[in-house]
């Protein structure tokens, strides 16, 4: 083939795989690699007809370029685990700040409702709490243990069973979220209720100074990731009431990878309060610093992560793309 028809018949596709290359898009992996794997071959004939022709060396030039392009995607899959946790996670977070907030809201409104409920009527407890866990929460305050509950299995078969508890519930929250954010907003509700009562049991039975330190040790991140998760299922509902620009099963997909990111993010926040509830909480008779000290690290670095940092990460974004 006469070296102008050679380049008559490629120079558009070329001139594509160009405009493709210097797009501020990311290009697929695959679509890199196809292309990548025409212009070689394109290369290896235009080296075996032309060897010296400009058309040889433009290729060559080209096929550099692709397989930089490679190169640097590979590096970005490898930092990916990173950046995952600290932007993709941040961002995702800042973007569902009103939905933490709704879930923040109803959550502390239920406990509000628990407390008064638990207060004012005798019965409130056992209707939430259930017989068993009432009467068995009973005999330990008289025995002068109110918080034996935690001492009962082994540390290891507490981490897991607990562990995955928290999974479950946070998860189970979020996952209610593809049916309605209603039933998002009812789960968290349902919690709020239920933590509102437990407190206020123990101080009914004059045991509040000692018990909430003691459950707040791992309450703390274990609370505030049931909050977190309620946003994430918020995030997921709303998608679908409400689509925007997007077709309802686009704008689905979007808020559900997005609600996904949230809670993959509270898994080692969820592992990290399984350990303290299983290893710390069964000391309850600890020095009242330690439970204090236990009790701010965990606030701050669940507030820090899930709500300062994102903020600092958005507001660097936008100074990046200004």
């Amino acid at each position: 083939m006469r070296e102008a028809a050679f380049v008559k018949r490629n120079q558009t596709r070329w001139q594509d795989f160009e405009r493709t290359l210097t797009t501020s898009q990311k290009i697929n992996p695959d679509t890199l690699a196809e292309i990548f794997i025409q212009i070689t071959d394109d290369l290896s004939f235009a080296r075996t007809q032309y060897p010296d022709s400009r058309v040889t060396q433009y290729l060559n030039n080209l096929a550099s370029k692709i397989h930089l392009e490679i190169y640097k995607n590979k590096r970005e899959d490898k930092n990916r685990f990173i950046t995952f946790w600290t932007t993709e996670i941040p961002l995702v977070m800042f973007e569902a700040r009103k939905q933490l907030l709704y879930s923040f809201i109803i959550f502390i409104i239920a406990g509000t409702m628990g407390i008064v409920s638990t207060l004012y009527d005798d019965t409130f407890v056992r209707l939430i709490l259930g017989d068993g866990y009432v009467n068995m929460t009973l005999e330990n305050i008289h025995k002068g243990t109110p918080t034996a509950i935690y001492e009962g299995d082994s540390e290891a078969s507490m981490f897991f069973r607990i562990t995955f508890n928290n999974i479950r519930v946070s998860f189970n929250t979020f996952v209610l979220g593809a049916i309605s954010s209603l039933l998002t907003g009812f789960f968290l509700f349902y919690n709020g209720l239920m933590v509102g009562t437990f407190l206020t049991f123990f101080y009914t039975e004059g045991q509040l100074a000692q018990s909430a330190p003691v459950v707040m040790l791992h309450g703390t991140i274990e609370l505030s990731s049931i909050v977190i998760a309620g946003a994430a299922g918020f995030l997921m509902g709303n998608s679908i009431l409400f689509p925007g620009t997007y077709s309802r099963l686009e704008s689905f997909k979007r808020g559900a990878l997005k609600g996904l990111k949230i809670i993959v993010g509270l898994l080692p926040f969820f592992i990290l309060a399984g350990f303290i509830e299983s290893y710390i909480t069964r000391y309850a008779f600890m020095h009242w610093s330690i439970k204090t000290a236990i009790i701010g690290i965990s606030a701050i670095l669940m507030i820090y992560y899930f709500v300062i940092y994102p903020h600092r990460v958005a507001k660097h974004g936008k100074h990046q793309h200004n």
